[in-house]
């Protein structure tokens, strides 16, 4: 069975496939793609593969995106981080997904549903506006809640100036102090105002707020100045940089 595995998250990516390594499927891991731009790129150099494990938010979009740009016809099992309540149109329009983060059994209960369909499942165009329509966001969030010594202690959002991750752990920023978030980038960015919060590339979120100076920089992409940069550097991916001004100038 060859399987392709689309995720931006190298913590997630890892896990899932661990936990392939640990069930008795027989599998072949053919790439491990992390943006839409890319994941469109391989399908059109490739023959699908026999089944796709697809992460719902990508580092530069939703992976819908990929479906509206080529036509996929692989079974897909998407990976989410989102609750129950808010993928009610995967189970609507019976498509597997996994929650995140992957647990053994669900893994190899969808993968024995993707067999037992034994046929391919191609996602329709309009089953994609019933998915995009379908997946509501939950609520934005005010607080954080973020270790501080032995304990925890709740950060307001508002005062957030940006969020990094480094070596797998996700770091959040306020003025001069750091603070580790125990979520990943893909669940933290998903309960962030997304009006005030943009995810310039795969491991770095900035507030509007924090933003001071705009540079163009080298290869399409530009430099960010932010306040308490903290010896780290904000460039904004290739292909965000068009979507991150207009972003910028709402």
């Amino acid at each position: 069975m060859q399987i392709l595995i689309i995720e931006d998250e190298p913590r997630a990516a890892r896990q899932l496939q661990n936990l392939l390594k640990k069930s008795a499927f027989d599998f072949e891991l053919l790439d491990i793609i992390d943006t839409v731009e890319d994941a469109v790129l391989w399908f059109e150099s490739n023959t699908n593969p026999d089944l796709v494990f697809m992460d719902i938010q990508l580092a530069d979009g939703l992976s819908f995106e990929i479906f509206q740009k080529i036509e996929v016809t692989a079974p897909i099992i998407f990976t989410t981080a989102f609750d129950q309540y808010a993928i009610q149109a995967f189970k609507v329009n019976s498509i597997d997904y996994l929650l995140k983060p992957v647990q053994q059994k669900d893994l190899e209960t969808a993968i024995h549903k993707f067999k037992k369909l034994n046929t391919t499942h191609t996602v329709a165009p309009t089953i994609l506006k019933e998915l995009l329509h379908g997946m509501q966001v939950p609520q934005k969030r005010s607080g954080i809640l973020v270790k501080e010594g032995n304990g925890f202690v709740q950060i307001r959002v508002s005062a957030l100036l940006y969020v990094y991750s480094q070596e797998s752990i996700t770091f959040g920023v306020i003025q001069d102090k750091r603070y580790i978030i125990d979520e990943t980038m893909d669940q933290l960015y998903g309960s962030l105002d997304e009006s005030q919060f943009y995810r310039i590339n795969r491991g770095q979120i900035i507030s509007k707020m924090a933003v001071q100076k705009i540079e163009p920089y080298f290869n399409h992409r530009v430099k960010l100045t932010i306040s308490s940069p903290r010896d780290q550097e904000f460039i904004v991916s290739r292909q965000k940089t068009s979507d991150f001004k207009e972003w910028m100038n709402r």
